[in-house]
């Protein structure tokens, strides 16, 4: 489907607008300045303003993954996830965002191979923290301590892991990429039950930091 962009659109509305067609030509052209001109030609924008808009093939990819994650949100909206347990909500949100992109495989296989490069790992790390910090928060996750990151990083292990999965499925309905996923989602819900048990059995333990605190500065 063919989208028409205002002449007058900002460069931010224009990524928004091309990202899901440059997805779908990179599967065929590669993320490349071919895809970005078809994508542009079709959208009714100039080509020198699309190059303005995306000066690389990594943000042609941070344009299509901040969509698809728009995608995943939209799929999941706050009231739908209000009805489910943590596990639920997490293994939903991983499973939109599959199916946001499960028609653009190729664009996605294409997509890691780059973003796999030495020089673009910074940037690779940053976006895939983006999607996983993401589906924290639409689960209702609130943690500041070091739960935030550990969750995150421990997210961003499964939902990489599952992708390549997802990439070489051929299963009805990914069913074989869906188990794997329910495996590890069962893992994560382990650890952060024994996470759990362990801080509580911790609690009321003698901390060294606070008896040292006590040896530098004593009670007057």
């Amino acid at each position: 489907m063919t989208t028409t962009i205002p002449a007058d659109a900002t460069l931010d509305e224009i990524r928004l607008a091309l990202a899901p067609a440059i997805a779908d030509n990179a599967a065929f052209d590669g993320w490349s300045a071919a895809a970005l001109n078809l994508a542009a030609d079709g959208a009714g924008v100039d080509r020198d303003v699309a190059a303005l808009a995306f000066p690389g093939a990594v943000s042609m990819i941070d344009a299509w993954f901040a969509h698809v994650d728009a995608q995943m949100a939209e799929l999941l909206p706050p009231e739908t996830l209000a009805t489910m347990k943590v596990r639920a909500k997490i293994t939903a949100l991983v499973e939109a965002r599959l199916a946001a992109v499960a028609h653009q495989r190729e664009a996605l296989r294409r997509a890691i191979a780059l973003l796999a490069m030495p020089q673009n790992a910074v940037r690779a790390a940053a976006l895939g923290w983006r999607s996983v910090d993401l589906m924290w928060r639409l689960a209702g996750d609130t943690a500041t301590d070091y739960n935030h990151y550990t969750k995150r990083m421990i997210l961003g292990g499964v939902y990489g892991a599952t992708i390549a999965v997802f990439l070489n499925d051929e299963s009805d309905g990914w069913a074989e990429t869906r188990a794997f996923l329910a495996r590890r989602i069962e893992g994560i819900m382990r650890f952060e039950k024994a996470k759990a048990g362990l801080a509580e059995r911790t609690a009321n333990l003698p901390s060294l930091s606070r008896f040292v605190g006590r040896l530098r500065y004593p009670a007057v």
